[in-house]
């Protein structure tokens, strides 16, 4: 594997200082176990994953030059709608390099980069190389070792000092490969007082053999900066998701999660926030919405180091047909962390008998002068509900669709409008499906 890292990094044309962390992530990989937690992961078979295909066409900035084949699975992800939406900019990626990636010019007279990762290494090494896999560590688990061993695309986001961004950025990442690997890398270094919204949308075909993906996010958020973070998942159900997502957050800067995992196979997904300075805040929302043959293990960390720092968890699942959802969280309040203020809620739904769902939450408390909340609530569709429903009317699809809605409110309504229609029609689908 040792000779596939090295061509990979020489096909990239790299700097040395990233050949040798990908060899650091190679070694950290190879001795490190797999988690013995959460879903069974036993059978990957890391010999006979796709780990790199060389992009066969240079990156386009113009949709009128990419190949008409890309643009017809790009067509299906909404791109060109995204465009005609007038969005900041939109990156593609297709397997394990950015096809396409397009920014407004008013925003790169404004000095804001929006780069493909593979590219931006090379021109900004200044602006990356403190902070790349420095938020999450090489050695950190198995597979933040493995992503820095053979990461390949991804983007770069850069907004200067008090630039605000009103429209917000947007990458897709598109997986096509049997048997294949994804390990995209997006870092965002958000100056002080500057504002991002990013939506990054995920997807690939059905295939009868798994695929792996292990994307890495790194966001770092300066004194006073905003940035919101919402991640759409509708991978295909031979998706093994392993994707890895942290935030540091400086004095009084802002971070919001926001995530819908609507498919894959397996999905472990805990995005966190480092609230290193005074007055930091973090927000996290996510859904997970599981069916037959699926099990999604979802949930948020956030760490208070600073003094007045806040943070909220809003957890929502689904499980339908069989499926399996857990909530995993953890909030961490270090001694000195005085004034800090934190909320956990997390909720689970089960729509018929086969159906699991289980929460496995952690508080861990070292100041005294804090507030922690944390509240779970795990249940069915209440028969009450229903009747009460049903007698004004409505039948009962629509009756269950309409409380579906309503416990999946808090998350669905800060997602961009387009995905919020999509997980609308899904939850429809559960809705006549939750008697199975």
């Amino acid at each position: 594997m040792e000779s596939l890292i090295k061509q990979i990094s020489k096909t990239k044309h790299e700097p040395k200082w990233m050949l040798e962390l990908r060899l650091e992530g190679l070694k950290n990989f190879q001795k490190m176990p797999l988690p013995n937690w959460g879903p069974d992961l036993t059978a990957i078979d890391f010999g006979k994953i796709n780990y790199f295909i060389k992009p066969a066409q240079e990156t386009k900035r113009d949709w009128s030059q990419v190949p008409q084949k890309t643009k017809e699975i790009f067509a299906k992800l909404g791109i060109p709608q995204a465009e005609r939406r007038v969005l900041s900019g939109v990156g593609a990626q297709w397997n394990s390099g950015i096809v396409y990636q397009s920014l407004k010019e008013k925003l790169k007279k404004q000095g804001v980069i929006f780069a493909p990762m593979d590219e931006a290494i090379k021109q900004y090494p200044d602006l990356i190389r403190p902070y790349f896999m420095k938020a999450i560590a090489v050695d950190n688990n198995k597979f933040s070792a493995l992503h820095a061993a053979v990461w390949s695309g991804g983007v770069f986001v850069y907004l200067p000092e008090g630039v605000k961004i009103k429209q917000p950025l947007e990458g897709y990442f598109w997986l096509n490969l049997k048997q294949g690997g994804q390990f995209e890398h997006t870092l965002i270094l958000a100056e002080k007082a500057s504002q991002l919204e990013y939506i990054e949308g995920c997807s690939a075909p059905v295939y009868s053999q798994n695929s792996l993906h292990v994307g890495c996010v790194e966001v770092f958020v300066k004194e006073k900066a905003r940035v919101k973070f919402s991640t759409i998942q509708n991978w295909s159900k031979n998706v093994v998701n392993l994707g890895m997502k942290r935030a540091i957050i400086e004095k009084a800067g802002v971070m919001e999660w926001v995530s819908a995992a609507l498919g894959s196979q397996i999905t472990m997904s805990y995005p966190a926030s480092i609230l290193k300075g005074d007055g930091a805040k973090a927000g996290h929302l996510s859904l997970s919405l599981a069916g037959q043959g699926q099990e999604l293990d979802t949930g948020g960390q956030i760490i208070h180091l600073g003094e007045n720092t806040s943070g909220t968890i809003i957890s929502k699942s689904i499980c339908q047909n069989g499926g399996r959802t857990a909530y995993r969280g953890l909030v961490k309040m270090i001694k000195g962390a005085k004034k800090a203020k934190a909320s956990v809620s997390c909720d689970s739904l089960i729509l018929g008998k086969k159906s699991r769902a289980a929460t496995f939450p952690a508080m861990e408390i070292d100041e005294s002068d804090v507030v922690a909340l944390h509240e779970a609530k795990t249940g069915k569709i209440s028969e009450e509900e229903l009747f009460y429903l049903m007698s004004r009317g409505l039948s009962e699809t629509e009756a269950t669709s309409l409380i579906i809605n309503g416990f999946c409110e808090a998350v669905v309504k800060n997602l961009p409008l387009e995905y919020a229609v999509e997980i609308n029609k899904l939850i429809d689908y559960y809705a006549e499906h939750s008697k199975n």
